[in-house]
């Protein structure tokens, strides 16, 4: 399945961002934290074992949901809008929380050894891996969009 092309129109780049990425992340991070505690309580003391990938994930649920609300309620809403004047702090904040989001997935990433499966992992331990490779993907294209594709289109010098 081919995904389609990324909308040039502001307005529907912020509707696209929420139904592709908004959309995957909710449904994508409490299943990956689930699985993670699952997989960190089976194999606890085991080499490799992803020790704290729960709790970053846990916390991302919550750290992004935050994020994605202020997009969905006050950033986004604004941009539909023709982007009024003083949309500077809310990217400046969004980019901010964008950078701490990129901290997450180091941490991630530092915690799975760049997402390594140790020898004769599980189903669950590889079905773990597989979707944050997905979720990790995912979040860096989502940022990439925002970023270096829809905020410039609103941001004043």
């Amino acid at each position: 399945m081919t995904e389609a092309a990324t909308p040039s129109d502001p307005a529907e780049l912020t509707r696209f961002i929420e139904a592709r990425y908004h959309a995957r992340h909710r449904q994508q991070l409490p299943d990956l934290a689930a699985l993670a505690g699952k997989v960190e309580r089976v194999h606890a003391g085991a080499e490799g074992v992803p020790a704290g990938l729960a709790e970053v994930l846990s916390r991302l649920i919550g750290e992004m949901e935050v994020h994605m609300k202020k997009e969905e309620l006050i950033l986004f809403p604004a941009i539909r809008q023709g982007g009024r004047a003083g949309l500077n702090a809310p990217i400046a904040a969004m980019r901010a929380d964008h950078h701490d989001h990129g901290e997450e997935i180091a941490a991630i990433l530092r915690l799975t050894r760049g997402l390594t499966l140790p020898q004769g992992a599980c189903r669950s331990w590889t079905a773990l891996y597989d979707g944050l490779g997905d979720f990790v993907s995912d979040l860096e294209e989502h940022i990439r969009l925002e970023n270096k594709v829809l905020f410039p289109q609103f941001e004043t010098a």
